[in-house]
């Protein structure tokens, strides 16, 4: 009987410690819970003034100065890759007012024939052959990739924080660059093959099985 008695106390006893430390556990977390909820909060702020994220806000009012109908058929794309280099006040003092940095730009250039251009008296019918006359190939689109395109490295002076448009000005060279290369490859007498190849399947679907192309002066 006695051992029984001592198990039950026992038994009472274990219980009651177990509540005891589950109520402890509970009021520890309770206390502490603020402090980590404002550990995160502050560790959160921190992460955001060390790497922050840009808020894009567009102004509500948009404008559309022109709309106009296009004709334009592209036959060419160049891709190019143009490293280009601005800088400023890079003499003896350069080191203390000098402003230089590397940009790596993509981009692409997009040629071929406004058909806007061609009118009915520039296509005649001669004995089963078509003559047309085309415009010439010309350049439509001259635009950097934003995504591929990058500034590699600065550097400037210890007494400026460099030319805020320079990378501007480096985007503007880059652009004409990439377009006087695709130019130097001979871009638009691709372009005015690849339409004269395209056209003459086009003229054939529709019955003319002989066509030549006369480019205009």
């Amino acid at each position: 009987m006695k051992n029984w008695l001592s198990i039950v106390i026992l038994l009472v006893v274990v219980v009651a410690a177990y509540y005891m430390v589950q109520s402890v556990r509970q009021t520890t977390q309770q206390a502490v819970a603020p402090l980590t909820q404002a550990n995160s909060a502050l560790q959160t702020q921190v992460a955001d003034l060390l790497h922050p994220t840009p808020t894009i806000i567009p102004d509500p009012i948009t404008i559309i100065h022109e709309v106009r109908a296009l004709a334009r058929l592209e036959t060419i794309q160049y891709t190019i890759e143009q490293v280009i280099t601005a800088e400023q006040n890079q003499g003896t003092l350069g080191f203390l007012f000098g402003d230089r940095l590397l940009f790596v730009a993509h981009g692409s250039v997009i040629a071929g024939i406004d058909m806007s251009k061609i009118a009915p008296e520039h296509m005649q019918l001669q004995n089963g052959t078509l003559y047309v006359t085309l415009p010439p190939a010309e350049v439509f689109i001259v635009a950097l990739d934003n995504q591929k395109s990058y500034v590699y490295d600065r550097e400037t002076g210890l007494f400026t924080k460099g030319n805020v448009n320079l990378e501007a000005e480096a985007r503007q060279a880059a652009e004409q660059r990439i377009l006087q290369a695709a130019l130097d490859d001979g871009i638009l007498n691709v372009a005015q093959t690849n339409a004269e190849a395209f056209l003459t399947k086009f003229f054939d679907s529709l019955g003319f099985k002989q066509t030549v192309f006369l480019r205009s002066r």
